[in-house]
């Protein structure tokens, strides 16, 4: 018999993903039966009010995992190794935001609108939540990418500080206002860093890798990805330019319905502004590729704390949900 409602635990709850789960939750009215919060030793015992009362948030270190359905990560890659493991060992499905588990071959990647059927036999194991960049930048392609037949795609990003948490906003903040930077290695307000992590052995950062290896693991495919990743001074939403190389020659002024559904609006010009705070991607600029003999380019900005982190997360827990008849 299909439950209804469910343990739901928050891995990094005071952090900003960790806020957006709960904030999120609430408002798609996520059938919570309880909920426990978890944060590291500095946040121990802290009052939080969600979910209708005020809860207790605890720590992971020695503690308890037992009797929970789904635990949202978002404390970051080493927080996931050592303790998505052990929640899942416990039999909760763990919704994980870092990257470390997303190339792992038995761990499934998910982006709901494209592969959501990954999900099925996920009891007692760890999902994976898709790099921000990812989400936002294939959203629009779900509807089309099996039938127009991708060979190349580019990505260029041009990411918020957002995206590094709130160190990252803090030190958007902090230069605006004349002090020197604590976490990027240049002032970030009036500039652009166009690099978003480690360089790797070929010269690619680890962010660009990521979306990357995640969009062929997403779309099952082999052809050729190059991305480049630059962190912009924009508080919140990332922006997205997409080229394509397809099979056959596009008809771009048919593709604007193709592509947009309830999770990719259609906007001529897309801006951050038009995707702040909302549940779904804006996509726009759409037209043929110049580049390619056959193909078409887009431009798509997306909330990265919510469709790019925190909504997706629920997102895969929801079609669970709604596609499971018995979890627990």
């Amino acid at each position: 018999m299909k439950k209804l409602t469910y343990n739901v635990a928050i891995v990094g709850a005071t952090g900003l993903i960790g806020r957006k789960f709960i904030e999120t939750l609430e408002k798609r009215h996520f059938p919570v039966n309880s909920a426990r919060l978890f944060a590291s030793k500095k946040s121990e015992g802290k009052k939080v009010f969600a979910f209708g009362k005020q809860l207790s948030v605890e720590t992971l270190e020695n503690n308890d995992f037992k009797g929970i359905d789904f635990a949202f990560f978002g404390a970051g890659k080493e927080v996931s190794l050592n303790y998505a493991p052990l929640f899942a060992k416990n039999g909760a499905i763990v919704i994980d935001n870092s990257s470390a588990f997303r190339m792992d071959e038995k761990t499934p990647l998910v982006l709901p609108e494209i592969n959501g059927e990954k999900v099925f036999g996920s009891y007692g194991k760890i999902i994976a939540n898709p790099n921000c960049s990812t989400i936002i930048a294939l959203t629009p392609l779900a509807n089309i990418y099996k039938k127009i037949g991708i060979k190349r795609i580019i990505f260029t990003s041009y990411q918020a500080v957002s995206g590094s948490g709130m160190k990252g906003i803090k030190d958007l903040l902090r230069t605006r206002y004349g002090f020197s930077p604590e976490y990027y290695p240049v002032d970030i307000s009036e500039n652009v860093l166009p690099k978003i992590g480690e360089k790797t052995a070929n010269g690619y950062t680890e962010e660009e890798m990521k979306m990357v290896n995640e969009t062929k693991k997403i779309l099952n495919a082999d052809f050729p990805i190059s991305a480049t990743c630059v962190r912009v001074p924009v508080e919140n939403c990332h922006g997205i330019s997409v080229e394509a190389e397809t099979e056959n020659e596009i008809d771009v002024t048919k593709l604007k319905n193709e592509m947009a559904f309830d999770a990719a609006s259609y906007i001529e010009t897309p801006t951050c502004k038009d995707s702040d705070g909302k549940y779904y991607v804006t996509f726009g600029r759409l037209r043929k590729s110049l580049a390619f003999k056959n193909g078409f380019a887009y431009f798509v900005t997306g909330d990265n704390t919510l469709k790019g982190a925190a909504l997706n997360a629920i997102q895969i827990a929801e079609y669970i949900i709604n596609n499971t008849n018995n979890i627990g």
